[in-house]
């Protein structure tokens, strides 16, 4: 059974088949789904499903994209207040986006650096997004020694040097759609090169659906399309594959099943 140790069920795009499509998960292979929050909403959202769902679980934090919602006051205490709730199993999706403009550089580094301060006070892992951001984000989480309680690069961007650079501070690399696309040649050179222990499976749902569904929305039950691909380019079985990578996603996140 797999695990998709990233999703985004509470997106609008589920609003008239969620319960109908989480429920139909066990039998297309997924034993659990950890719901990743990108914004305020989207954390209360998350939570709500987690407690819905006993195979589900939850990330808190907020995406750099929507930084803005720290800078309300009390928000961040609602924060740390969810990412302590027993089925959150890491601090996220945190990290930097500079593909686009707004939110400011400043503002993300602000409210990345303190989540990442969050997750060392609970002690718990990180999920990190990082676009064209490679630099900052390492730099932040080392400075912060985030490290220390692991966690997942969610959806690897970045080629083989910058992935040796965050495998050797301990983290998962988080391996979804992208791996079956055509253009996916360096992605595929990452998973090719890094160690399969240190590689978990996740769909970005409902974004990234994988070939031969790229361009429709995206649900976990497509997650067997990357665990073929990764099986492939590392020359085991899919068995082999889709165990692994479950006791992965097991040990990083701290779940016990």
């Amino acid at each position: 059974m797999i695990i998709d140790t990233h999703a985004h069920y509470d997106d609008e795009r589920f609003d008239e088949d969620r319960d109908e499509l989480l429920l139909s998960m066990k039998e297309k292979g997924v034993e659990a789904i950890v719901n990743a929050s990108a914004s305020l909403r989207g954390c209360y959202d998350s939570l709500a499903l987690a407690e819905k769902y006993d195979f589900m679980y939850f990330l808190a934090g907020i995406h750099p994209s929507d930084a803005l919602d720290l800078e309300v006051a009390g928000n961040f205490d609602e924060i740390k207040r969810m990412a302590m709730h027993e089925k959150c199993v890491a601090v996220g999706e945190i990290g930097l986006d500079y593909y686009w403009d707004e939110p400011d550089r400043s503002i993300q580094k602000k409210w990345f650096e303190a989540q990442l301060n969050l997750a060392n006070e609970i002690k718990k892992p990180i999920n990190v997004h990082s676009r064209d951001a490679y630099a900052d984000t390492y730099d932040y989480i080392k400075s912060t020694k985030a490290y220390e309680n692991g966690g997942i690069i969610h959806c690897f961007s970045y080629g083989v040097e910058c992935a040796r650079e965050f495998l050797d501070m301990g983290f998962m690399l988080g391996i979804g759609g992208v791996l079956t696309f055509k253009n996916g040649k360096k992605l595929k050179e990452v998973v090719e090169y890094a160690p399969l222990d240190q590689i978990v499976l996740e769909t970005d749902c409902p974004y990234l659906s994988p070939e031969p569904f790229r361009g429709h929305r995206n649900h976990s039950g497509n997650i067997n399309y990357v665990a073929e691909k990764l099986a492939e380019i590392k020359n085991i079985s899919v068995e082999e594959a889709i165990k692994a990578t479950r006791e992965n996603a097991l040990r990083v996140y701290k779940i016990a099943r």
